[in-house]
């Protein structure tokens, strides 16, 4: 009788397993759809219809632009709050972490509804849609941010501030010159976390903006209600502009790569 033997070969049975039927059939499927009419036969009509609508583009291009400013609001509050609950010596500061990661335990839609309301009860919903949407986000993914700039910046070494300081540097050189080449893995990240979902995430803008923002994530999911030729050429095209995302934002290189690209 022989014995099973457990290699590396055989533990990677279940991942190939679960990549084969939950990641690369299902983009089959999507690939297939995309380029093939009505009759399921080969066209690129799908892909002509989509740049050749204005409507279409243009929503691509609010849901570019919304998560840009989605993304630089939550970096630039998240990274001093992450900045000084690192550096601090306070006791309590995973607390206060903790405060800041709490909403994520929270139902996403009741999480929304809250602000909603509050944005109801201050007189912007339905007026300001555009912000509104943008706040909704910012509310929602700046916990995102905020984690892994203050897990990157906690493991900064404390003897490099010391020998910034011993070799004459003011807080602004050590800042630009070690703190942040030092926390660009943070940076990257927390990017990567935050851009890519606000881009579709049309839950925030149907609530918030009274169904008057529309993004792209919104039309994959009325067109595959209605037209799964056309939702699967709109989601592949939303996948590159993915893929060239992360690739700019350097989603693709490992962490060493990262943290000493500028130091």
């Amino acid at each position: 009788m022989t014995k099973l033997r457990f290699s590396r070969k055989t533990l990677c049975i279940p991942y190939a397993v679960f990549l084969l039927f939950f990641v690369i059939a299902p983009m089959l499927v999507i690939v297939f759809y995309a380029f093939t009419d009505r009759n399921n036969h080969f066209s690129f009509i799908n892909f002509a219809q989509f740049f050749s609508d204005p409507t279409k583009i243009s929503t691509i291009v609010y849901s570019i632009v919304i998560a840009l400013i989605t993304t630089v609001v939550c970096l630039l509050l998240a990274y001093p709050v992450a900045y000084i609950l690192a550096r601090s010596k306070m006791k309590k500061k995973h607390v206060i972490l903790l405060l800041f990661i709490t909403p994520m335990w929270i139902n996403f839609v009741l999480r929304v509804n809250a602000i909603r309301e509050l944005l109801n009860w201050i007189g912007l919903l339905g007026e300001a849609n555009y912000f509104n949407t943008i706040f909704g986000m910012v509310y929602d993914f700046l916990p995102f941010m905020i984690l892994p700039l203050y897990t990157t910046l906690l493991k900064i070494d404390n003897s490099l501030y010391e020998a910034s300081a011993d070799l004459g540097g003011s807080a602004f050189t050590t800042f630009t010159r070690i703190t942040i080449p030092l926390s660009m893995p943070g940076i990257m990240s927390g990017i990567t976390m935050v851009f890519l979902p606000s881009m579709t995430n049309y839950v925030v803008s149907d609530m918030l903006g009274n169904s008057k923002v529309t993004i792209i994530g919104k039309f994959i999911e009325t067109y595959f209600g209605s037209d799964w030729h056309m939702g699967s050429m709109i989601a592949l095209i939303l996948l590159v502009v993915v893929f060239v995302s992360t690739l700019l934002s350097g989603g693709f290189q490992s962490e060493d790569n990262v943290r000493g690209a500028n130091l």
